[in-house]
């Protein structure tokens, strides 16, 4: 065991959040389990040997760390939030999807920049923890429109994609680049592993694999669901499309109706 603040701080109080919010059966079963493996990932993160080896020896466990609080554990979070709840601080302005995904790349790419992620490690009690923080606040936020927005499923896979494809260049970044560009894990002890290239082409893979999956996959769940939801309404029905033509003016004229036949 490897206790450290996200572990004994940080998982406690978000599930002492959601004891309170189960109180009185205001969460559905489904969504405090969302909620409980939210939590369970963010301690497991945080107090398994993940954790002396993100802060002393690999890039690939810190940024598995990361990826745990800005994205895994912010949408179970989110999913058990309750609709009563959700509909109270829909307002909130970094809940918007124009705020929010700027938001969290703004977090995400920063915290990346070589000189931040060193002085970050450098100071594993005190800005390190501001980084877990943002990550997991700005996760949220990022995830906030795609579980309680009211936007259509169309316009949230919109925003799906975008997020894919704006994140994604992060981790292929770091899997191409030919060196190592982070020096506090150039220059960490190491015992056994890949050299520090190789940990940092681990890393920059294995965060594009996780991001395609997770934002790529979801914006296909949303993309079907626009799809059927278009075809339920018969805009995509070929019955539709043929009266629509023939409502608009200039559109085909409708086919003559032949008398009946005389005997």
């Amino acid at each position: 065991m490897h206790p450290s603040a996200e572990a004994i701080g940080l998982a406690p109080v978000l599930a002492v959040g959601l004891a309170l919010g189960a109180r009185g059966g205001r969460i559905s079963r489904p969504r405090l389990a969302a909620g409980a493996l939210g939590v369970v990932l963010v301690f497991a993160a945080f107090v398994t040997e993940l954790e002396p080896l993100a802060n002393h020896t690999f890039l690939w466990a810190h940024l598995l760390q990361n990826v745990v609080l800005a994205e895994w554990a912010p949408v179970l979070l989110v999913l058990a939030v309750p609709s009563l709840l959700a509909e109270r601080v829909a307002g909130f302005p970094f809940f918007r999807p124009l705020v929010a995904l700027p938001l969290w790349l703004a977090v995400y790419y920063t915290w990346h920049l070589p000189w931040i992620y060193d002085t970050a490690l450098r100071h594993p009690h005190s800005l390190l923890h501001v980084e877990h923080l943002t990550y997991l606040a700005a996760g949220v936020c990022v995830w906030w429109p795609v579980v309680h927005g009211r936007s259509s499923a169309g316009a949230k896979a919109a925003y799906l994609f975008a997020a894919f494809v704006l994140a994604s260049p992060l981790g292929l970044l770091l899997a191409l680049i030919p060196r190592a560009i982070y020096p506090f894990y150039v220059h960490a002890p190491r015992t056994w592993g890949p050299s520090a290239l190789a940990d940092q082409q681990i890393a920059g893979v294995t965060m594009a694999a996780e991001e395609a999956i997770v934002f790529f996959g979801t914006f296909t769940a949303y993309l079907l669901r626009f799809l059927a939801d278009e075809q339920a309404g018969g805009v995509f029905s070929p019955r539709a499309k043929a009266a629509a033509a023939r409502a608009r003016p200039g559109g085909p004229p409708a086919a003559p109706v032949s008398a009946p036949p005389r005997h």
